[in-house]
């Protein structure tokens, strides 16, 4: 049995998670714990389980692109501020060898980047061969801010969603299984965060006083989420909404995201490509 059967969960976290055609991001219960029936204590203690086999999962992933393996992972994380970004990156990523993760946090564009597609700084950070990649905020901003602050007209907009999902394909013909998470958080919980962020003096680096900017907006996000992910969510790289409000489940249901990926891949050891008993043999006369 592995890990992730021995959880709690009554379902595949990408069967109950999985956002439909028809997604109305309001009737999400953003404190639901879709496919499990475990409380915290219970979570914690299984998200700790499945750690030892996401950590082994990388490995093999990581020692197959030796052998000529093209499988690659992409964890996109997306949400609105304070939804929980940070916390999947040090519990759940955090916990596998480091040189097999690449991290991209996309912030503003810069001047350079600005005088390219939307897609072009995207393109040069995306997982190699046995890599997992994870894109603390992404390509998606371009379809989000861009809506809500009006930094892009209409028109473009709609060629930016084309553009994604043909992206998106481009990559998983290549080899990548891209996960692609929103992190859905009520209004509530994302004050309460706030509001720790600003009594606590170990949390003030945390704040952005932009944070309660683009909370006003809390509507036309919500709204801007709903359309990409309805515009996006394809066979090939489907949505998955998690609801966030419980940072534990938040962080458990993406740690079954990324093994029920990996299990589909389940990559292989790669051979050895040399003789080893004459290895050993040679080895022990050094003795």
């Amino acid at each position: 049995m592995t890990a992730k059967s021995q959880m709690k969960w009554t379902d595949d976290a990408r069967a109950c998670l999985r956002a439909g055609d028809g997604l109305v991001l309001p009737s999400v219960d953003p404190r639901s714990t879709p496919g499990y029936e475990g409380g915290k204590k219970a979570g914690q203690a299984d998200l700790l389980a499945g750690l030892a086999q996401l950590s082994e999962y990388q490995e093999r992933l990581f020692a197959a692109r030796t052998a000529g393996a093209h499988d690659a992972v992409l964890l996109v994380l997306q949400g609105m501020d304070s939804a929980g970004k940070g916390g999947i990156v040090r519990h759940v990523v955090g916990g596998v060898d480091p040189q097999g993760v690449e991290l991209a946090a996309f912030k503003a564009p810069t001047p350079d980047e600005l005088e390219h597609d939307f897609l072009w700084r995207i393109e040069k950070r995306v997982p190699k061969p046995g890599f997992i990649g994870v894109f603390d905020r992404s390509h998606y901003e371009d379809v989000l801010i861009g809506k809500v602050r009006e930094l892009a007209d209409p028109d473009e907009i709609e060629r930016r969603y084309d553009a994604i999902v043909d992206f998106e394909r481009r990559l998983v013909a290549q080899g990548t299984r891209v996960i692609k998470v929103m992190l859905h958080a009520s209004y509530e919980e994302q004050g309460a965060r706030l509001m720790e962020r600003l009594e606590r003096p170990d949390k003030h680096w945390k704040y952005n006083p932009g944070d309660v900017d683009e909370r006003s907006e809390w509507p036309a996000y919500q709204d801007a989420y709903q359309t990409a992910i309805r515009r996006t969510s394809t066979d090939e790289a489907p949505w998955f909404v998690v609801p966030a409000d419980c940072k534990w489940y938040a962080r458990l249901a993406v740690q079954a995201l990324l093994l029920e990926t990996l299990e589909d891949i389940d990559p292989a050891w790669p051979a050895a490509d040399f003789e080893v008993e004459t290895e050993i043999a040679r080895l022990r006369s050094t003795f």
